[in-house]
């Protein structure tokens, strides 16, 4: 119905317009078809209390006349109460909210306005098209009001990824760290940064102009040095972050696994609150890596469920074998699953060995892998009886059948996860995006040329192109394509 309607709205806003020229604002970026008013339903679709439209342009306003009566435009930024009626039956609508926000103090920088209408389908139809029957309005693409607030300097590129982020954001530590970005943390840093580089770069111009003079002040090279080492250091410290942020944003990649029967898929229900995995006692019920995204205590997190770990079954069950195994190397987080009454038996010895040890000792690098031991079936071991493996490494006791034990794990995933993913509570802001660790990976090496040459003038040009680097995380200088890349995440209407 929704698209019908659209095309309906499309069909009723099209007719004869001349192109227009495309103008720079703000960031200094096009304006995709500047000098048109847009407009779109910006809450959810489907019945709803209040669903709300809204409009950005010039012909804002007229288009508030054309609907409301009185035909007098609302004070900037109040609610007041109207009759909508369609402009060219006088055919009432609904009675509603609206509100005016003059441009430049709006979302995005153009004349606005705001109509808050009752959510039944039939109203939002009605405004809709009563809308796009005005002259020199025309239905918005998905994110033109937010690209039309970044044109014009409302926003920078990385508040407007926090923007997304944030209407994307499923757990508690994604809106945690969608509104940080969107407070502008990352674009004040690397603002910061910028600013670094062209105070050293300022010295070194003036050092190559003025350096066989008097007039220069001592130490000017040495101090423009100084400031470029720092800066190494922060940025190499950034770059440490494991993609932390990405993982963050897009969930970290958590591998339940260990030797068959040991109460791996009942587990994965257990977290993820579903039945995701078939439970059975026959051993090589699980075949296949079976995954489902979750919220692990308050983190994203992709949770895959594996087949059991051991030899000698069919070919079917060791093609899932060998998929398990391909999944441990590129998890995360594992979670090492065993029957705390069966730890004895050779298939837990050999898990033991040749999964769980070999996390623990970490590689020849010196990086060791995130394992979680779990002992699984505790409500099997006798009441108040002595550890049932005091050799082991630290793990966790855990009745997937009672749920005894649940909340400690919940609480060692949670520290885990924020080691995976980083805390957005605390610390410096993440990098969500390959984009940032590209441009901050570019810069850093423009800084290694410029601590590497002799020659002044590389110096100079090595330190404008790290500065370059910094502006196209904020926005500028950022290129059309990558631009649409960015936009073409958010809905019609954002």
């Amino acid at each position: 119905m929704w698209r019908g309607l659209w095309t309906l709205v499309a069909r009723a806003a099209r007719g004869p317009r001349s192109p227009r020229p495309c103008t720079r604002q703000g960031s200094g970026v096009p304006v995709p078809g500047s000098g048109a008013t847009i407009f779109a339903l910006s809450s959810g679709h489907g019945r709803c209390g209040i669903a709300v439209i809204r409009t950005s342009g010039p012909a804002s306003g007229h288009a508030l006349r054309s609907l409301t009566a009185p035909r007098d435009l609302p004070p900037a930024r109040s609610a007041c109460l109207r009759l909508l009626s369609h402009p060219r039956s006088g055919e009432p609508l609904d009675r509603a909210l609206v509100l005016w926000f003059p441009g430049p103090q709006s979302f995005t920088g153009e004349d606005c306005a705001e109509f808050h209408v009752h959510g039944g389908p039939a109203v939002v139809s009605g405004v809709l098209q009563a809308l796009g029957s005005v002259p020199g309005l025309r239905p918005a693409e998905a994110g033109e009001f937010t690209r039309r607030a970044f044109a014009h300097g409302k926003l920078s590129l990385t508040e407007v990824e926090g923007l997304a982020d944030l209407i994307h954001a499923e757990t508690e530590a994604q809106r945690r760290q969608a509104l940080r970005q969107l407070d502008g943390e990352l674009g004040h840093l690397c603002h910061g940064w910028a600013g670094t580089l062209t105070k050293a770069l300022a010295h070194v111009e003036a050092y190559i102009d003025f350096g066989e003079d008097d007039n220069l002040e001592e130490g000017v090279l040495e101090q423009a040095n100084s400031e470029v080492r720092e800066l190494q250091l922060a940025l190499g410290a950034h770059l440490r972050d494991a993609r932390r942020g990405q993982r963050l944003r897009s969930g970290a990649h958590v591998v339940v696994a260990g030797p068959p029967n040991a109460g791996k898929s009942s587990l994965v229900n257990l977290l993820s609150r579903k039945p995701v995995s078939i439970v059975s006692p026959e051993p090589g019920t699980t075949r296949d890596v079976l995954e489902t995204p979750v919220d692990l205590a308050g983190f994203p997190a992709l949770l895959s469920d594996t087949a059991g770990l051991r030899e000698g079954a069919g070919p079917v069950e060791q093609e899932g074998v060998r998929r398990a195994r391909e999944r441990l190397e590129q998890a995360d987080l594992i979670l090492a699953v065993l029957d705390a009454s069966d730890l004895a038996s050779p298939s837990s010895r050999n898990f033991l060995d040749t999964v769980v040890a070999p996390a623990g000792a970490g590689s020849p690098n010196g990086n060791s892998q995130r394992l979680l031991l779990v002992l699984n079936k505790s409500d099997l071991l006798p009441p108040g009886g002595p550890d049932p493996s005091p050799n082991l490494r630290p793990h966790l006791l855990l009745s997937c059948l009672t749920g005894e034990g649940l909340d400690g794990l919940l609480e060692a995933l949670r520290k885990e996860l924020a080691e995976v993913c980083g805390d957005p509570s605390t610390g410096p802001p993440l990098l969500t995006r390959a984009r940032h660790q590209h441009h901050l990976q570019g810069c850093l090496d423009a800084l290694g040329h410029y601590t590497q040459t002799k020659d002044l003038a590389l110096a100079a040009e090595a330190l404008r192109l790290a500065r370059g680097h910094l502006a196209r995380i904020t926005g500028g200088g950022g290129t059309e394509e990558i631009l649409d890349i960015i936009f073409r995440d958010f809905c019609v209407g954002k």
